[in-house]
């Protein structure tokens, strides 16, 4: 099935939208499950079929569920939030791919430091009034600065996921 975007302006829904993250730790034992209570964004589609837009994460909105370990997260061993308030993830482009999904990419900033990011959407639940962009990708946090590994109890990839819910603008 291939959906149509509308051409236009997009705004992020918040209330229906969703950024999670998933990273293992102690070894490998444990996984600590976060989301971002504040996102907000949004996106124009040119009549060529481009895309271009932003998706904003409040970095201190981050919620693993543990206070303790929430304030380390937001500390300067980690999302360094009183100096990088806000991880910013700007589109630059937008490929459909077979049939519901679409290749985006642009530029995510976390800590103060940007890296090019190409992602794999679904692009499900579409009218030509809202759609919903699905999607699950993995970051090095060692390549936005974020290092910190006591005891090495923290390797690997953080898998993000996101659920972003977007109404078209009325002109």
């Amino acid at each position: 099935m291939t959906v149509t975007v509308e051409t236009g302006t997009w705004q992020l829904d918040p209330a229906a939208s969703t950024v999670g993250l998933r990273h293992k730790t102690f070894w490998g034992l444990v996984t600590v499950k976060g989301a971002f209570a504040t996102v907000a964004g949004s996106g124009e589609v040119g009549p060529d079929g481009s895309a271009t837009g932003t998706v904003t994460l409040d970095a201190a909105s981050l919620d693993t569920g543990h206070t303790k370990r929430d304030n380390h997260l937001r500390s300067a061993d980690f999302l360094d939030t009183d100096n990088h308030p806000e991880i910013t993830f700007a589109v630059r482009g937008a490929d459909r791919l077979d049939g519901d999904q679409a290749r985006i990419t642009g530029q995510l900033t976390v800590r103060g430091v940007s890296r090019p990011l190409s992602v794999t959407a679904r692009l499900s639940d579409a009218t030509a009034d809202a759609l919903t962009l699905e999607t699950e990708f993995s970051v090095d946090r060692d390549q936005f600065g974020m290092g910190w590994n006591q005891l090495g109890m923290m390797r690997g990839l953080t898998a993000v996921t996101a659920r972003l819910r977007f109404t078209r603008a009325q002109a």
